[in-house]
């Protein structure tokens, strides 16, 4: 099929002391095959500032960006193929961070919450919403791919 890269770089500056003790900033740079760099950082509900930038995209929002864009790619691919038209399309989405059985924390659900604006005289009734949802998020790859509980949320029609 076919082959997705990034490349994760990060460059300490820290001594080893302080580097030991955990004292060391964990930004870094994420880097697509389109060339395309993200400044990253840890999430600060994780690693508090000055360790951490919040201003930066952090793994776990990514991750739910991640799975947000994907729902909504194939959204998009779907409508179209039934004949729908859309205006727009925009998602509040968010995951929950959680202690695992074993202690570990993970994103153990992510709440997708789409709103859609439809364009042109077709409309969907709320079942070819709600049909439309549910085989985009059968069909999205990346939902495919995890272990999280996905929910969709959509917003009510207009």
């Amino acid at each position: 099929m076919a082959e997705h890269h990034a490349t994760i770089t990060w460059n300490g500056s820290a001594t080893p002391d302080d580097f030991t003790k955990g004292k060391y900033a964990r930004d870094h740079l994420w880097q697509f095959d389109s060339g395309f760099v993200i400044p990253a950082s840890p999430s600060p509900s994780v690693v508090p500032p000055p360790y951490s930038n919040p201003a930066y995209v952090d793994p776990e929002e990514a991750f739910v960006a991640s799975v947000s864009s994907c729902h909504m790619l194939t959204f998009l691919h779907l409508a179209s193929k039934r004949g729908f038209a859309i205006a727009r399309y925009r998602d509040a989405a968010f995951g929950v961070l959680t202690k695992g059985d074993n202690g570990v924390p993970w994103i153990s659900k992510i709440t997708l919450a789409p709103d859609v604006t439809w364009s042109g005289a077709r409309q969907p009734t709320a079942a070819e919403l709600a049909e439309l949802h549910h085989e985009a998020h059968v069909q999205c790859f990346i939902s495919s791919s995890i272990k999280s509980e996905v929910v969709v949320v959509p917003a009510a029609p207009a």
